[in-house]
Formats: structure tokens, sequence, C-alpha cells
């Protein structure tokens, strides 16, 4: 793929993630056809615009819904880079996880890939996938050294990690189109996929629109003075896993799936690393809560179930990054991250500054 600029399309471009997306292609000189749900919405566009502005790239909003099969054509015109970042992300305050997760993750692929199908001009796909399509539960890592992305969650469903579940269901749809039109004898586009862990870091708008912003709140107000459970996470910073897009788009040599972590922390970690940078004054959390005491109350403090308690706290997660970094993607220390993260949530008055 020559390494001029492109025509690229970046769904749900409002978002955390596309936010930085667009961002690097806009400063990099490329088109940008973004998607989102309103255009004229200024809460959820107005970034995109002043950075288009101090930009070289040139920037064009289109209407698109995920559940709407034909929305997807007008901004796929044109376009040879296809990047898929549009998901739901919602952990709670749903009756109906199939219709809240799986079903808008699942059927926005398709009908997002079946009008690449349509476009003449398209080259590749990156899709914005997960962690969790490699992995339901920390304890099926049973007998390996370290996930790698030749694993596939096979242990979430729509009744037990239902946000899991949806990513892997969305991601397998995904190859699924691929390879019926790579069979074809029209075969046009190949498929690169991202899938990072939790993702922290400064957002583009401001700190509340970041997936992971719950964990820092909880910790900056005290919610979890007392102590965390024994959870580990696989960790990545916005700006990489933005990059990694560009990387996965661009390199000629990109293929498959990439995972995206630049280490794996515990809660207890992420509270040490906000401590050292921001001081003792904050009430971050100093001990771990036994397993017992999770199992007992967990239930009632938000989406957590026991069975999610029972497969995850206290058990170790490692991620194998080789080949993002092979990729050509440099990791920051976690500690940056956080540090860039939480300035942020203090800046917007999220936690008061003390």
């Amino acid at each position: 793929m020559p390494s001029n600029t492109h025509t690229v399309m970046v769904t749900g471009a409002s978002g955390y993630i596309a936010g930085w997306i667009v961002k690097y292609l806009l400063e990099a000189g490329h088109t940008v056809h973004a998607t989102v749900r309103d255009p004229n919405k200024a809460k959820s566009v107005d970034h995109l615009k002043r950075i288009a502005d101090a930009a070289p790239g040139i920037l064009k909003l289109f209407k698109a819904d995920l559940l709407d099969a034909e929305s997807f054509d007008a901004p796929m015109q044109g376009c040879d880079i296809l990047m898929h970042t549009a998901s739901p992300f919602v952990l709670d305050g749903f009756t109906d996880a199939n219709e809240a997760l799986v079903r808008p993750a699942v059927e926005g692929t398709r009908n997002v890939l079946n009008a690449a199908n349509r476009c003449d001009t398209l080259k590749r796909v990156v899709l914005t996938s997960s962690v969790a399509s490699v992995y339901g539960d920390a304890t099926d890592m049973k007998g390996k050294r370290a996930f790698t992305e030749a694993d596939w969650n096979t242990t979430s469903s729509v009744n037990h990690n239902p946000y899991q579940y949806s990513k892997v269901a969305a991601e397998r749809e995904a190859w699924k189109i691929h390879d019926a039109q790579k069979g074809s004898a029209e075969s046009r586009w190949d498929l690169v996929t991202i899938n990072p862990g939790m993702v922290y870091g400064p957002s583009l708008t401001n700190a509340s629109n970041s997936a992971s912003i719950g964990t820092l709140l909880d910790m900056g107000r005290g919610k979890l003075k007392t102590g965390v459970p024994a959870l580990e996470y696989g960790m990545v910073d916005v700006r990489e896993v933005a990059q990694a897009h560009l990387l996965g788009a661009f390199k000629p040599e990109a293929e498959g799936r990439y995972i995206l972590v630049s280490q794996s922390v515990s809660m207890l970690d992420i509270a040490g690393m906000l401590r050292k940078q921001f001081g003792k004054q904050y009430p971050f959390p100093m001990m771990k809560v036994p397993k017992p005491v999770v199992w007992a109350v967990g239930p009632f403090m938000g989406p957590v179930t026991r069975k999610f308690i029972s497969r995850n706290v206290g058990y170790p997660l490692r991620f194998d990054n080789s080949r993002s970094k092979a990729l050509g993607v440099n990791y920051r220390p976690a500690a940056d991250t956080l540090k860039d993260h939480f300035e942020q949530v203090l800046e917007d008055g999220l936690v008061r500054r003390r």
C-alpha cells in the first residue's frame, strides 16, 4: 500500500478511541469520512472540527447508525481504508443484554462490512475489537503462560459477561464476512483487528468520555478507600491504541489480530501508581479486600456477579504483546498513562483537586 495520503472512513468517530484515530489521520494529511449519529450535535463533533481546522487533512462528517444497513454506503464512497470502531459499551442499566449489546455489535459489524463489500475502492478494514474477544475470564488462562492472538473467548455468553460476548461475536462475524469475500472472485479487502485491553489515557473531549473512568473516579472520590478486590487488567494507553490502528491500516505486512496491552496491572497497582504521582492526600486504596468479602458484597455494589468474582478475583492475567511491538507499537509506562488521565479528571472537576 503506498505511503501517500488515503481516504479513510472511521465509524463511531465521536468515541474515545476514535477521536485519537481521527486526530492522527488528519495530522498525517489523510481525508477522513467520519460517521456519527448526529453530525449537528456540537458536543459530539466540535472537537473533531477543531482538530481538522489545525491539521492538513480533510474531515467530512456523515450521519450513520449501526442498525441502519444503508447508512454506511455514502460515507464509504471513495475510501480505500475502513476503520470500524463503533460498538456499544454499556456494562449495566439494561434489562436485555442481547438488545443492548450483542445485536447492535454484531448487526452493526455486518451492516458496515456489507457496505464495504459494495465499495469498489476499499482495500483494507481495521476493526476495533478487544481482549474480551481473546478471553472471557481470568481462569481461561489455566495452562497458559499468557494469552495470545491464537486464543478466542469461548466462555462468555449473553448471560455471563455479555459485553465480552458482544465483542467476540462481532469479531467472529467480521472474520466470517472477510473470509467469504476473500474466497470469491471479487476479493478486494483484507482485515486487521486491534484487540486492546482496558484503555486508559486522556480523552479529546472530557475525561468522562473514557470507558475506564469509573475506576479512577471511585478511587479519587474515596469510594474504594477501604480496599479493592484482587482484580487484574491488561492495560493500554488510548494513544497507543489509535496509533496501532494507523499501523494496521498502512503497513502492507499487517494482517490478522493484534493484542494491545502495555502491561497487566491490578487495581492495587493502579492505586499505588496514582498515589506516587498525586500524593497521599487523595483517598486511593491501600489494601486488598479478601475474596470472601468481595463474594459477599460484590453483587450489591454494581454489575458484578458471583460467577464473575469466582472466575476473576485472585487470578493472574498475562498477555503476549510481541505481535503489536513487531508491528511498531511503542508502549509508554502505565504510570504515565494514569498520570495523564487522572490529571484530566482533576482538570474537568470530576474529582476535587487537593
